[in-house]
Order: structure tokens, then sequence, then C-alpha cells
């Protein structure tokens, strides 16, 4: 079992050949540092099996070397590509089963709401939303690739929902008391 003491926030934009991820730590009044992103990627020429199995080794390794106290995953909401949907869900899958298995609090977040929450609208562009993050993190270029990018405003989107939604947690515990 994983027992994490920091309050690294691992966001992960899942996808089969390019899974982007970011690893961000609050800071005061409301900031956020950046620890790690990239993109952890799978060879296409593998079978299906492989390439997830190659995933969930470099997820492990990824979640050792940053130790998140949160997972945030983007959800699986529309794709046209049925193909494409399918691997990006069986990707999200391993994450969510790897975190849970590690005793990490694992948590989705819909593309709108991750655009909501960073960029102000949940009809804001890659290009929106990449320049927010660059100016949320302080990075003197837009980040790259896109799948990193959006890996990064999914943790940012936990790190503003995620305090709201344990506030409420604890009302209502309080309530049932």
């Amino acid at each position: 079992m994983f027992a994490p003491t920091s309050t690294v926030v691992l966001g992960i934009d899942p996808g089969l050949t390019r899974c982007g991820y970011a690893a961000l730590s609050p800071q005061p009044g409301g900031a956020a540092s950046l620890l790690s992103m990239g993109v952890l990627s799978s060879p296409k020429e593998d079978s299906l099996p492989r390439r997830l199995a190659t995933l969930q080794i470099d997820l492990e390794q990824l979640i050792a070397d940053v130790q998140p106290c949160a997972i945030a995953v983007e959800q699986v909401f529309f794709q046209n590509n049925v193909r494409t949907a399918m691997s990006v869900g069986q990707v999200s899958g391993l994450v969510l089963a790897l975190a849970y298995k590690l005793g990490i609090e694992v948590v989705q977040y819909t593309p709108s709401q991750v655009k909501s929450s960073v960029a102000g609208s949940g009809t804001a562009n890659k290009l929106q939303v990449q320049k927010m993050v660059q100016r949320r993190l302080g990075l003197n270029s837009l980040p790259q690739p896109a799948d990193a990018a959006d890996a990064a405003a999914i943790a940012l989107c936990h790190m503003a929902v995620s305090p709201l939604s344990n506030s409420v947690k604890r009302a209502s515990i309080g309530a049932r008391a």
C-alpha cells in the first residue's frame, strides 16, 4: 500500500500512443509549481496487452518518483473515433485501477470541467488552455506537447476543485454525526 505524504497532484491525459502527465505541487495563494511534465508512450507496432503493460510499468515508476497524494484523470466523455475512445478508455481504466491499488485518491474530470476551471470557459480551445497553463505555472513558453499541457490542466483543475470538494465532504460528515 502506498502512503503519500506529499501534496503533489498528478494529472493524467490518458492515451495509448501518448499519455500526458504533469506533477504539480500547490503553493500558497492558489499557485502551483511544476515538478514534472511529459508524455509516456508505447510503440504502435506492439500488441495491445504489451502496450498497456509498458504504460503500466512507466506509470508505476512515475508514481514512485513523484509520490502524488492524488491522481486526476481526464474522463472519456465523447469521442468521434471509436478506436481512439476505446484505447483512451483502456488507459484510463489502467490508471484508475493502479491508483486504487496503491491507495491514492483518484478522480476524473470531463474535458469541459477542466477547460472551465483552467480557462474560464468549458468551450475553450487547446491553445487557450495551453496559454492559461503557461500563465498559471509561470512557464516561459507554451507547454508542449499538447498531451502534457492537458495533463497539467487536469492537475490544475483538481487543485481548484479539491478544496471545495473536501469542505463539502467534511460538512456532510458533520451533519450525519
